[in-house]
């Protein structure tokens, strides 16, 4: 007895059917894959956007960051000059509760574009110093989106976007900079992390710091950051898949640029940083700098407890 579709053309039948069931799935991704690419494009439509704010440099503000760094500094007092780098704490985004997103930023779509990619990280800045700031001051800023770049990166898309920033005092513009925010895709479970990298030089200066939770939070409190990362253990271990509370970048930032205020002879002029790998908290953290010989420039970085590189800068002084 034939079964009816058993002969050669019937067979061929079968397979072309079980081809094209197959690669619905393919069609599919592909098709996701490139409705991802129009939306990350038109996310270029944000390129020009600006906004605008007022902040005040106060003094409970600046004692309180020098009590979270452990610095025993007096008391300040208004005109006393800002220290270098302390500018970070200045204009936090503030939204109404209802406009917070799930992982404790502000939701994307307002200033900053609405990336449809779950991860969002500092990635790190430039920055130029033109004059002081002091307690006391008014201060305004002026940003503006200045790119939006997509890239394929070792775990798949990602958008870095990045926003200048013109700060000024009543005695005319402080300091210009440029910070990179990067966006990517959440890793596949049990991804291993980037192959580590050395510290760029010889560590002339040297310092350990290893940050708690409350410091974490502390410096979260100060600068009103409700990412979740930084202080909410069940979230960070159990949606975002890292094993403890994130080492917030701006801090590590801050920390490198405590350590050249600490040891080089003049005032930073020029800065930028770059955050590689993510730290935890409960982990110490290795700042390094190695100065130039005319003392005109310095490297400077920090590694976690492995000696792998998370942050690499460069500065360059007065």
């Amino acid at each position: 007895m034939k079964i009816p579709g058993s002969g050669e053309s019937g067979l061929h039948r079968v397979l072309d059917l079980r081809l094209s069931v197959s690669s619905v799935p393919s069609v599919a991704n592909e098709l996701k894959a490139e409705r991802m690419t129009q939306d990350l494009e038109q996310l270029k439509e944000w390129i020009g956007r600006t906004e605008s704010a007022v902040d005040y440099v106060t003094v409970p503000l600046v004692r309180r960051l020098a009590a979270t760094l452990d610095r025993d500094d007096p008391m300040p007092k208004p005109g006393d000059p800002l220290p270098i780098g302390w500018h970070q704490i200045l204009f936090p985004r503030v939204v109404r509760h209802s406009q917070v997103g799930p992982d404790g930023h502000p939701q994307r779509g307002d200033f900053l574009p609405p990336v449809p990619l779950p991860r969002r990280m500092f990635a790190g800045k430039r920055t130029t110093f033109h004059a002081e700031l002091r307690v006391g001051d008014e201060v305004r800023r002026e940003s503006v989106i200045k790119d939006v770049a997509i890239k394929e990166g070792r775990t798949g898309t990602m958008v870095f976007v990045t926003v200048k920033t013109d700060i000024t005092s009543p005695r005319g513009l402080a300091l210009t900079e440029e910070q990179d925010i990067v966006y990517r895709e959440a890793p596949a479970p049990g991804t291993p992390p980037p192959p580590p990298q050395p510290a760029p030089g010889r560590a002339v200066w040297a310092r350990t710091v290893t940050p708690d939770p409350v410091m974490l939070f502390r410096y979260s409190a100060l600068t009103f950051n409700g990412h979740r990362i930084h202080y909410d253990h069940p979230y960070v271990t159990k949606i975002e898949g890292y094993p403890d509370l994130v080492m917030n970048g701006g801090l590590t930032t801050l920390l490198v640029f405590e350590l050249a205020r600490t040891h080089a002879s003049t005032p930073i002029r020029y800065l930028s940083s770059r955050n590689v790998r993510a730290m935890f908290v409960n982990q110490p953290i290795t700042l390094g700098g190695e100065p130039s010989p005319d003392n005109k420039t310095a490297k400077l970085w920090a590694t976690d407890p492995d000696g792998a590189l998370a942050l690499t800068a460069e500065a360059e002084f007065k």
